[in-house]
């Protein structure tokens, strides 16, 4: 097969020359990186890269093929997708198809062959930015600078409502979707709820009509401050019922009671980061992808402020006694990545279960 040249153009002018794989075109996005070592398929189904061109720092991709069970969502979001190298004959028993082979079938525009060591470090310096991948150089680099990601959450979130467990089940939990990943839903179910999913536009009203035990406040793609109206609807629930929010979750919950975010410089990305729990001193391995910030200083007085990240002291957790909830900014769910974190879904069970108690 004839390997066709491609080329990664940054807004900052800088050029790299690559290989093209999966499907073919040109495109343009929010070029990050992500640390995983494994976790490809999670990676490229992850609806929190909406709008973004991943870079995976490990060098090798696609040695265990592509296993559509192990999907965060039932496509790719991201725009682009760039390796080292690819592998071309995965092995492993689970494996259903090339990683190659799916890209084409999604449409998702595939580079490798690109010193991928070295264009993480430009990230890392510069800081996140625009880039665009074509079959031939870019003539107006100024114009890759106009790019922003838009309507984000609105492109990941389910259409309809969506129903998973038991209709018997104990407990029964609103799962507000902002692009979700399948993994929240499976550990909620696999601790006895029942699980109801809702679009990103649902109400207040809408919500609390279900007659929920509890909120689930997933992760999502783009800005947090971009979700006007999901942020008023969250602030109208908050002290209502438990409610547990993850990610992009975190953001908003921290943004409807007052609080501020900002845009990091190139975010946490991958299933190796370390983060703190102030009560108790603990260290957990955990697995993020952000590239935005709750501002600790903003959130006092209405919240405790519950983990930081070892690396940086960013905010990485915050409880709301008052209002019977917390978030956090890392994926307890773990899919792909450690499961330090797990347990939090065992202590939003026990939020719930101990304000039926005591009703």
């Amino acid at each position: 097969m004839k390997e066709e040249k491609v080329y990664l153009t940054l807004q900052n002018g800088r050029v790299f020359e690559g290989k093209r794989f999966g499907a073919k075109g040109d495109v343009l996005g929010e070029l990050v990186f992500t640390t995983g070592m494994t976790g490809y398929i999670e990676t490229l189904t992850d609806p929190s890269y909406f709008g973004q061109i991943v870079i995976q720092t490990f060098p090798l991709i696609g040695n265990y093929g592509m296993i559509l069970s192990d999907r965060e969502s039932k496509k790719p979001y991201l725009s682009g997708y760039i390796v080292r190298e690819y592998c071309e004959a995965p092995s492993n028993f689970r494996c259903e198809e090339k990683i190659d082979d799916y890209l084409k079938e999604q449409n998702v525009v595939g580079v490798y062959g690109i010193d991928t060591r070295e264009l993480t470090k430009t990230v890392r310096e510069a800081g996140v930015m625009n880039a665009v991948i074509s079959s031939r150089p870019v003539a107006d680099v100024a114009a890759i600078g106009q790019y922003v990601i838009r309507d984000a959450v609105r492109h990941a979130t389910c259409e309809t409502v969506k129903y998973y467990g038991d209709e018997q089940a104990k407990r029964k939990i609103v799962l507000w979707d902002f692009g979700a990943k399948e993994n929240i839903v499976r550990e909620l179910v696999r601790r006895g709820n029942r699980v109801i999913r809702v679009p990103s536009w649902y109400t207040a009203e809408q919500i609390l009509a279900f007659g929920p035990d509890g909120l689930m406040l997933t992760n999502g793609p783009g800005d947090p401050a971009e979700n006007t109206d999901v942020i008023a609807n969250i602030r109208a629930l908050a002290g209502k019922l438990p409610i547990f929010g993850i990610c992009l979750g975190h953001q908003l919950f921290a943004l409807a009671m007052g609080g501020k975010t900002k845009k990091m410089k190139y975010g946490h990305r991958g299933g190796n980061q370390p983060v703190k729990e102030l009560k108790t001193g603990t260290v957990y391995i955990s697995s993020q992808n952000h590239g935005y910030e709750v501002l600790a200083d903003s959130i006092r007085g209405v919240g405790e402020l519950s983990f930081v990240n070892v690396n940086d002291g960013t905010c990485e957790g915050v409880e709301y006694p008052q209002m019977n909830a917390f978030t956090v900014q890392f994926h307890p769910e773990a899919c792909a990545g450690p499961l330090d974190a797990r347990d939090l879904f065992d202590k939003f069970m026990a939020m719930i279960d101990g304000g039926k108690k005591n009703a």
